[in-house]
């Protein structure tokens, strides 16, 4: 299994995010070293439109590669580095998840390599935040009996009519993906989907397309890097964690 971590260098909320340091370690350095962590991944490779970005992860001793500038989604990246290295499965680490744990990569391969009939999942977390679950930075996502995902959202879903509390079922979606290569290549053939341009959720492409994506909990909730207040909160978590 191959994990590929999509950086590109222009970010609408956080210009040139993956660069940005915490306690002096850029932000996509921190996200290779927890992703070559995880015992399941061979191989782990960071893709990126930007030299300065490819730059830093291998003074840091990582592969970078150098993908087009022209890509709509993190998937479609992780599909150039699929057409140009073979593997079955590929993990999609965003490169804003500075302290994902290693265990939840090796988590995420699990139902591929047991259900032929899974072609694609990714990760959710518990949502316990009154700031979190109304947060549209926060992508939330709801899921059926069989564990696959119903929907994808900025919204808060499930919406709780007739209480105030969050619902015990309502989840954070976590930006790490598993996909098998021929499914892959497939979805990233495929157009944007009306949802998906909407949302602003990659992954929504897949549902509106009739395909199956299986959510598995993470063993730990893992802080996303969105906006500005994220990476100051991301800051204070490192500077607190290494005193």
């Amino acid at each position: 299994m191959i994990a590929v971590i999509p950086a590109r260098y222009g970010s609408t909320r956080l210009p040139a995010k993956p660069l940005a340091e915490i306690e002096g370690v850029p932000m996509v350095v921190r996200v290779w070293q927890q992703t070559t962590q995880a015992r399941s991944i061979v191989r782990t490779i960071v893709a990126t439109d930007d030299e300065r970005i490819a730059d830093v992860v291998r003074r840091a001793g990582g592969e970078s590669m150098i993908t087009a500038a022209t890509h709509q989604s993190g998937s479609d990246r992780v599909a150039e580095v699929a057409r140009r290295v073979d593997a079955e499965v590929y993990l999609n680490v965003q490169g804003d998840l500075p302290f994902l744990n290693p265990a939840d990569l090796d988590g995420l391969a699990i139902p591929l390599r047991t259900d032929p009939s899974i072609a694609m999942a990714t990760l959710g977390t518990p949502i316990v935040d009154q700031h979190e679950w109304t947060n549209p930075n926060v992508v939330k996502v709801v899921r059926g009996t069989q564990g696959n995902a119903l929907y994808f959202s900025r919204a808060s879903i499930p919406y709780p009519r007739d209480a105030q509390a969050i619902p015990t079922a309502a989840l954070r979606h976590i930006g790490v993906y598993a996909y098998r290569r021929d499914f892959l290549l497939k979805f990233a053939a495929l157009p944007q989907g009306v949802l998906e341009r909407i949302e602003k959720l990659e992954q929504l492409r897949a549902l509106e397309n009739g395909y199956t994506i299986r959510v598995v909990p993470s063993v730990a909730p893992s802080l996303e890097i969105d906006t500005a207040e994220d990476l100051a909160r991301a800051r204070a978590l490192a500077s607190s964690a290494r005193r």
